[in-house]
C-alpha cells in the first residue's frame, strides 16, 4: 500500500485490480467440496446470459449475494458461490444470425452444423465478458469452477431429466397453443413476451340466430373470426339464457356455431357475448377443451392467412386480413359498431412482431404433478420466499397452472433427444436409435428447461459428485421478481424431483432500480446507466454501498445520492485507520482494554453494529444492513470517537483499544465494501501470529458480552447532543470558531428546571464535561465562579436531552446579534416555507409537474419546517 505518510488518499482504481488478483491468487474462492450441506453455505449464481454485459440488477444482484457469501466465510462456513453462464437459446442465436448477416450469408445458407461451430466460436470470443466484470464488482464467485448450461456434463444432465419424465409420462406430444413469434418462427416463453398498451378498434360483429334475430359480438380481431367454433355467454346472464343450446351463423363463412355457457365469459365486456376461436386465444382455448370444441387455424407460422380462412383472404398478412375482413362484413351488413378499444397486447422481445397464440405441434410437460409438491415446500416452510407479498404470487401461479411448452424453433440449444422414423415411430432416449430411417427431431428445449436444473446440475448431478454431496441444496437464492414463476418455482420442482430435495432454503426477491425520474432502465429510452462507468468514476465499493443502500422496497430508483455515500464512506474509513496507525504506539496489539467513558462507549455501540449487520443480513434488509454501517463508521466511529481521542495520549490502552475498534470495522465493513477493507487490512498491526493475511479470509466474531454497557451509551448520547446543540448555537449566534465560550450546566429533565433528585438525566461534570469541552469549545464554570469572565446573567440557554447549558457573557459572545440573526433565519425560512406550500397547492404544477419534481417539492418543505422548528 506504500508509506501511510505521503498516502493521503484512497484510490479505488488503482487498488481494486491488485486486489482482485490477491483473492483469486489465494484460492479461497474454491472451496474443498468436503463435509456436508449443513456444515457448508452455498448460493448458485442465477446464471447471466453469455450474450450479456453486466447491467444494474447484476450489479444489485451481484452485491447482494456477495455480501451474503462473504459474511458466511468470516462466520466459519465453508463458502461456494456457485459460477456459471446461461447459452440463451434466443438470444445468442439471434446475435450470431446478425454478424452471419452482416458477412452477406445466413443461418440457412450455412447449415445447422456451421451454425453451430459459429455460435461456439462466438461464445468463445465474448462469452467471458460478464465473467471479468463479475470481477470488477469485487464478486467472490467460484471462478475456478465456472459452469455453462451448454456443456457436456450439463447437457448430459438435460438429456437425462427430459428422459427420464417422458418415461414417467410427464412429458409428451401435442397439438396446443402457444405463444407464436412470426418473426423469429418460433414458440416463445412469457418472459420474451413484452406486454405493451395497444389503441386498436373493438369491431361489434352480427351473428345472425337460427331461430331469427342476431346475438352481437365484440372483438378486436375480426381476422381471427374465421376460426371461431362456437359463441359463449355467461350462464348467470339473463340476457341470453334462453339462446344457450341454440346456434348462430358466421358471417362471412356460413358455419353453424353453437352457443354455449361458460363462467369466463365476462358479462360487462363488450356485449357479453364471447366469439370463441380456440386455435387463437389462450382463454378460448381452455374454453374450447372445456366443451370439444373444434380447433381451426386461420393464421400461419409466417404471420399470414392459412388456406382455411378462405380464398378470398388466404396469403394475405394479418394486418391486411382484418381491413380485408372488415370491408367484408361492412358490405355484408353485418358490422353493429366500432369504438377505439386501448388494450394490452402481447409483442416478441426479441423481434418485435406481435406474438400470435397459434395451435402447433409441440413438446409440452404436464405440471400438476411437479406443482403440488413445489407448492407444499413454501406452505411448509422449506422454502421461505421474502418478501412474504412474493410467496403468495408464487402459490397463485401454481394453483392456475398449465402445460409447458419445451419445444423451440431454434439451432442453438439442447437438441430434444426425440427421433422419429415413419409416422408413428417415436424414440426418447440418450442415444440414437439402432436401425436405418430415423431422423432427429430439430427443435431444442426451451432455455428455462435446463436452466430449471441450475442448482444441482452445476455440482455434478446426476452422478455422485462430491460437490452435490457438500453443496446442495444451496442456501439462499436472489432473483427478479419477474422470473419467480419461469425459474425459481421450476427449480423447485426438479430439485424435489431429482435431487431429493428442495434446491434452497431461501429466496430473496430483491429490488428493481428504476432509472431516477422512475422509468425502467433501457438503453432505447435513454434512461439506462452503465454500472461498469459508474464503478470507473466512484469505485466498486461506492457502487456496490449505493444499489443496497437504495435496495429498501421492491422498486425503488437510481440515487446518485446513495453512491455518493458509498464513495465517502470508503474515503473516510481510510482517513480514519490512517489517523489511528499514525498516532498509536508502537508494538500494540489489538485488544478492548478501555479506560475511560469513550472507550466503553465504542465499545458498546461495535457490539451492537455487529449484531445489528449480522441480523439484518440474514434477514435480508440490505438496505438497513448498509445504512447501518454509514452510521456507526461515519458516525459513531469517525466523527465522535476518534475526535474523542484527540487531546488524548496514546497509551498502550488507548492504543489497543483503538486498534481493537479498527481491526472489527473493517471485519463489519467487508461484506459490504471489500476493496477499501482488504487495502487496510494487512496494516493493522496484530499479535496473534495465526491472523489471516486477506481479510476476506478472516473470522468476524461477536463481540463480547461485558461490552455491553448501557450507562456510557446513555452519557454519550447526552454529550454529543449537548455538544450539537451547543455547536448549532454557536454557528446561529456567529461566534468566532476558536472562541472558548463560558458555561454552566444543570440538569433539568423533559419538564424544567425543578427536578427531583435521582429522577431525571444525569450529569457527571468529571466524566461529561471534558468531552463538551473539547468539542464543543467551551469552559464550565464552577458553582460560585460568577466573578470576572461569565459574570451577569446567561446570554441564552441551550437545552438538550434534560440538560441545560447557560451561555455566560464575554466579549466573545453578542447576544443581540445572535438573536437578530436567528429572526432573519426564520423569516428566511418562513419565505420558502410559504413559497413551497403556494407551489404544491397549485393544482397545475402537482398534475403536470412529473411526480419526481413534485415529490422533490414535497420533500424540500419537510426540510425547511423542520429548520424552522429546529430554530
Amino acid at each position: 500500500m506504500g508509506d501511510l505518510q505521503s498516502r493521503t488518499r484512497y484510490d479505488p482504481g488503482e487498488a481494486e485490480p491488485r486486489i482482485i488478483a490477491r483473492w483469486l491468487e489465494s484460492g479461497l474462492f474454491h472451496p474443498e467440496p468436503v463435509g456436508s450441506a449443513d456444515e457448508n453455505m452455498s448460493i448458485a449464481v442465477p446464471p447471466p446470459n453469455v450474450t450479456g454485459a453486466l447491467h444494474m440488477g447484476h450489479a444489485l444482484n451481484g452485491a447482494i449475494q456477495d455480501t451474503i457469501i462473504r459474511l458466511a466465510r468470516m462466520r466459519g462456513r465453508r463458502a461456494k458461490w456457485i459460477l456459471g453462464t446461461d447459452h440463451a437459446g434466443i438470444a445468442t442465436q439471434r446475435q450470431v444470425e446478425k454478424r452471419l448477416e452482416a458477412q452477406g450469408t445466413s443461418r440457412e445458407e450455412v447449415g445447422r452444423e456451421r451454425f453451430a461451430d459459429a455460435v461456439w466460436a462466438w461464445r468463445k470470443e465474448f462469452g467471458g465478458q460478464i465473467i471479468e466484470q463479475f470481477k470488477r464488482l469485487g464478486a467472490s464467485l467460484d471462478y475456478a469452477d465456472e459452469r455453462f448450461t451448454m456443456d457436456a456434463a450439463y447437457a448430459r444432465a438435460v438429456r437425462e431429466v427430459f428422459v427420464t419424465l417422458h418415461e414417467q409420462g410427464l412429458i409428451y406430444r401435442d397439438h396446443r397453443l402457444v405463444n407464436w413469434d412470426p418473426g423469429l418462427r418460433t414458440a416463445v416463453s412469457d418472459l420474451e413476451v413484452q406486454e405493451r398498451e395497444t389503441q386498436d378498434t373493438l369491431f361489434h360483429i352480427a351473428y345472425p340466430l337460427a331461430g331469427g334475430g342476431e346475438i352481437v359480438v365484440a372483438t378486436v380481431r375480426p381476422e381471427t373470426m374465421l376460426a371461431d367454433t362456437a359463441v359463449a355467454v355467461n350462464p348467470h346472464d339473463e340476457r341470453y339464457a334462453h339462446l344457450v343450446g341454440s346456434t348462430a351463423t358466421l358471417p362471412l363463412v356460413g358455419r353453424e356455431l353453437p352457443i354455449i355457457a361458460d363462467e369466463h365469459v365476462k358479462t360487462d365486456f363488450g356485449t357479453g357475448a364471447l366469439k370463441i376461436t380456440p386455435g387463437h386465444d389462450p382463454n378460448d382455448f381452455e374454453i374450447g377443451r372445456r366443451h370439444g370444441l373444434e380447433e381451426l387455424t386461420v393464421i400461419g407460422e409466417d404471420g399470414c392467412m392459412t388456406a382455411q380462412a378462405g380464398e378470398r383472404f388466404a396469403g394475405l398478412a394479418v394486418a391486411e386480413a382484418q381491413t380485408a375482413v372488415v370491408t367484408a362484413l361492412r358490405a355484408q351488413g353485418a358490422l353493429r359498431a366500432e369504438e377505439p378499444y386501448l388494450h394490452v397486447v402481447p409483442f416478441s422481445q426479441r423481434s418485435g412482431a406481435r406474438i400470435e397464440p397459434l395451435i402447433s405441434l409441440q413438446w409440452f410437460m404436464r405440471m400438476e404433478e411437479l406443482a403440488g409438491p413445489a407448492a407444499d415446500a413454501v406452505l411448509d416452510g422449506r422454502v421461505r420466499i421474502h418478501p412474504e407479498s412474493q410467496a403468495r404470487r408464487y402459490l397463485a401461479w401454481l394453483e392456475e397452472i398449465r402445460p409447458w411448452c419445451v419445444s423451440r424453433q431454434l439451432w442453438w440449444g439442447h437438441q430434444l433427444p426425440v427421433w422419429y422414423r415413419g409416422e408413428d415411430e417415436v424414440h426418447v432416449g440418450h442415444e440414437p436409435p439402432e436401425g436405418e430411417g430415423w431422423e432427429r427431431d430439430p427443435d431444442v428445449l426451451d432455455t428455462w428447461f435446463s436452466s430449471a436444473l441450475w442448482p444441482f446440475a452445476t455440482l455434478g448431478w446426476p452422478d455422485d459428485d462430491p460437490r452435490l454431496r457438500a453443496f446442495y441444496p444451496t442456501d439462499v437464492l436472489s432473483t427478479a421478481r419477474d422470473i419467480l414463476f419461469l425459474w425459481v418455482a421450476r427449480m423447485v420442482m426438479m430439485g424435489l424431483r431429482f435431487a431429493g430435495d428442495v434446491p434452497f432454503g431461501d429466496v430473496y426477491v430483491h429490488s428493481v432500480i428504476q432509472a431516477p425520474d422512475g422509468r425502467r432502465m433501457s438503453k432505447s429510452l435513454g434512461t439506462g446507466i452503465d454500472p461498469l462507468d459508474e464503478i470507473e468514476r466512484d469505485g466498486a465499493d461506492a457502487v456496490r454501498f449505493g444499489l443496497l443502500a437504495m435496495s429498501s422496497t421492491q422498486d425503488v430508483r437510481y440515487s446518485a445520492e446513495k453512491v455518493g455515500q458509498g464513495r465517502a464512506l470508503a474515503t473516510k474509513l481510510f482517513n480514519a485507520v490512517r489517523f489511528v496507525l499514525l498516532n498509536v504506539a508502537p508494538g500494540v496489539a489489538p485488544a478492548p482494554r478501555p479506560t475511560v467513558l469513550e472507550d466503553r462507549w465504542i465499545l458498546s455501540r461495535l457490539r451492537a453494529a455487529k449484531a445489528g449487520f449480522v441480523a439484518q443480513v440474514d434477514g435480508f434488509d440490505f438496505a438497513k444492513a448498509a445504512l447501518g454501517l454509514y452510521d456507526f463508521v461515519y458516525g459513531e466511529l469517525c466523527d465522535w470517537y476518534l475526535e474523542f481521542t484527540k487531546g488524548r495520549e496514546f497509551d498502550e490502552d488507548l492504543s489497543a483499544t483503538v486498534l481493537h475498534v479498527v481491526q472489527e470495522t473493517l471485519k463489519l465493513a467487508h461484506p459490504i465494501m471489500p476493496f477499501v477493507t482488504e487495502e487496510l487490512w494487512e496494516l493493522v498491526p496484530t499479535g496473534d501470529p495465526t491472523r489471516p493475511p486477506l481479510l476476506a479470509a478472516a473470522r468476524i466474531e461477536p463481540e463480547a458480552d461485558a461490552l455491553a454497557d448501557p450507562h456510557a451509551e446513555v452519557q454519550v448520547t447526552r454529550v454529543i447532543a449537548v455538544v450539537t446543540a451547543l455547536r448549532r448555537w454557536r454557528d446561529e449566534a456567529g461566534v468566532r470558531r476558536g472562541a472558548v465560550l463560558h458555561v454552566r450546566a444543570e440538569v433539568v429533565g423533559a419538564e424544567g428546571r425543578d427536578v427531583p433528585p435521582g429522577t431525571g438525566p444525569t450529569w457527571s461534570p468529571d466524566e461529561l464535561a471534558p468531552l463538551v469541552e473539547r468539542l464543543a469549545k467551551v469552559r464550565f464554570e464552577g458553582e460560585g465562579e460568577g466573578a470576572g469572565a461569565g459574570e451577569g446573567e446567561p446570554v441564552a440557554t441551550v437545552t438538550a436531552d434534560g440538560i441545560a447549558v447557560d451561555v455566560l457573557p464575554t466579549e466573545e459572545v453578542d447576544a443581540g446579534a445572535a438573536e437578530r440573526r436567528v429572526a432573519a433565519q426564520r423569516e428566511a425560512l418562513g419565505t420558502e416555507i410559504a413559497r413551497a406550500e403556494g407551489k404544491l397547492a397549485n393544482g397545475g404544477f402537482v398534475t403536470k409537474a412529473p411526480p419526481a419534481v413534485v415529490e422533490a417539492e414535497h420533500d424540500k418543505l419537510a426540510r425547511l419546517r423542520a429548520e424552522l422548528e429546529a430554530l
